[in-house]
């Protein structure tokens, strides 16, 4: 296997530090909102690793972070005057219904960063006794930047070219404005909940630090892999590095992985430039004001998977409403053809050579674009050949990466907004209603009631409903 290292800037032969085992840290979302297509990406890529590295018969310990303590989420619990675990809870738990609704399995761990206090401040301390960190006038402990010689090296800039990250806040206290908060001396206005005692005062973690405690305290160092967005190669896993190899040496991690950004117009989706859409908003049947589950389309939410997984990892995708209907439109091409010809179940056949493309594909840095269009090129073998074993290694393969399996007309048979034949009258109608049309047509077509049987296939067509005959007089349909 190769895997692109965001450090080394290349691609590199895929070695673990334990036989068989890979440890794998991802960050995770700051809990504060609801979870953007921005954060589906990153939650979809890893996702795949995960599962393609547990096919390959690694043993995973995979564990993906929840910041539950950030200036955000306290703008938010006293904006809501809510507590802040509350406020947290809620917005986990939203999250894990977004995950439920693409597919994404849950971590081996899924650690909070307030459990995880006393080891940031053990790290923090190791800092300090290696003249790494320092207590400024304003009682904020910062991280020395220019004291790590290393500092930079994941980014590839100079100290001289850096400038502080969104996080990061300068302050006259600080010796200089790289320098980066390890602790956050607290605030009297800062609710109660948000301050911990430290030997540096009453106050609370930085951001970065939060990252480093948990990922060694979960997995020991070094990390196999070290994951996340696209945003957070600087500033934060710049500093988790100067952090964790600051105070013990050694790598944090032998590779690092970045996902691409999902972009809107040219620019990334994100929260602070107000150009993202929600996940929820985005395949949700009737979006909850109050509740943090939802009720999601089936048919919208996999394509929304297919919509990040069609793309390489690494690379930019555009988020468009057509880019959308591309998606649905191919993914339904492949649900249509387990539907027509049927399909057996069974396990991929490595020997198979489209299931052999799929893993040369898949090994080199989990090429899911190609891998994806190896499921086409099968598609049209299985529509070729009429072949149910054919049509078995396509619902297998598709599987490895959370796809294709629902069952076929139950999925065709459910409604989606996202089609380029919407009418005015598109979903007006339920399943019963339509039975009882398609019935009524057969009756009609039997009494040679050819005028009214046309009359209703196009009132079902102009509904979003395709029709097809079959031999022996079986009628049956799918939403377009």
């Amino acid at each position: 296997m190769l895997i692109y290292n965001s450090l080394s800037r290349q691609k590199e032969p895929f070695k673990t530090v334990e036989d068989k085992k890979v440890r794998m840290y991802v960050c995770g979302m700051t809990v504060y909102d609801f979870c953007h297509l921005g954060h589906a990406r990153m939650l979809v890529s890893f996702d795949v690793v995960q599962r393609w590295l547990r096919l390959k018969g690694y043993e995973v310990t995979y564990v993906r972070n929840v910041t539950d303590i950030d200036d955000k989420i306290i703008k938010k619990a006293v904006t809501t005057q809510k507590a802040l675990k509350e406020v947290t809870q809620f917005y986990t738990e939203a999250m894990h219904a977004d995950e439920k609704a693409l597919g994404v399995q849950s971590p081996t761990y899924e650690p909070r960063a307030t459990n995880h206090i006393p080891g940031m401040l053990q790290i923090i301390h190791d800092l300090e006794q290696k003249g790494l960190a320092y207590q400024g006038d304003d009682g904020d402990v910062n991280y020395a930047v220019r004291q790590f010689a290393d500092y930079g090296k994941l980014s590839g800039r100079s100290l001289d070219d850096l400038r502080a990250g969104e996080r990061i806040a300068v302050s006259d206290s600080k010796r200089d404005p790289l320098d980066f908060v390890l602790w956050k001396s607290a605030k009297v206005e800062e609710p109660e909940d948000s301050k911990w005692a430290s030997p540096y005062g009453w106050g609370r973690p930085g951001w970065h630090i939060e990252c480093s405690a948990m990922s060694k305290a979960l997995l020991g160092l070094p990390l196999d892999i070290h994951g996340g967005g696209p945003d957070l190669k600087f500033p934060h896993h710049e500093n988790e590095i100067a952090q964790t190899e600051g105070a013990y040496g050694g790598a944090l991690a032998n590779v690092w992985m970045h996902c691409g950004p999902l972009m809107v117009d040219n620019d990334k989706m994100s929260k602070s430039l107000g150009n993202f859409k929600t996940i929820r908003e985005t395949i949700a049947k009737d979006i909850p004001s109050d509740t943090a589950t939802y009720a999601f389309n089936p048919r919208e939410a996999e394509m929304l998977r297919f919509f990040i997984v069609r793309n390489h990892y690494r690379s930019a995708q555009n988020f468009t409403p057509d880019n959308l209907f591309d998606a649905q439109a191919a993914l339904d091409r492949l649900y249509q053809t387990l539907h027509n010809i049927g399909f057996d179940e069974t396990e991929a056949d490595w020997s198979n050579c489209y299931a052999a493309e799929f893993s040369e594909a898949m090994d080199d840095d989990f090429n899911s674009s190609l891998a994806v269009s190896v499921l086409f090129e099968l598609n049209t073998a299985v529509n070729r050949e009429k072949s149910k074993a054919l049509a078995g290694q396509l619902r297998a393969l598709g599987g490895i990466l959370g796809l294709l399996q629902q069952e076929p007309e139950q999925y065709l048979r459910t409604a989606t907004r996202y089609t380029r034949h919407a009418t005015a009258q598109q979903d007006t109608l339920d399943e019963n209603q339509i039975d009882v049309l398609v019935q009524e047509r057969t009756q009609a077509k039997k009494d040679k009631n050819f005028a009214r049987a046309d009359e209703i296939r196009q009132l079902l067509k102009e509904a979003g409903i395709e029709l097809e005959d079959k031999p022996g007089g079986v009628t049956q349909w799918r939403r377009i």
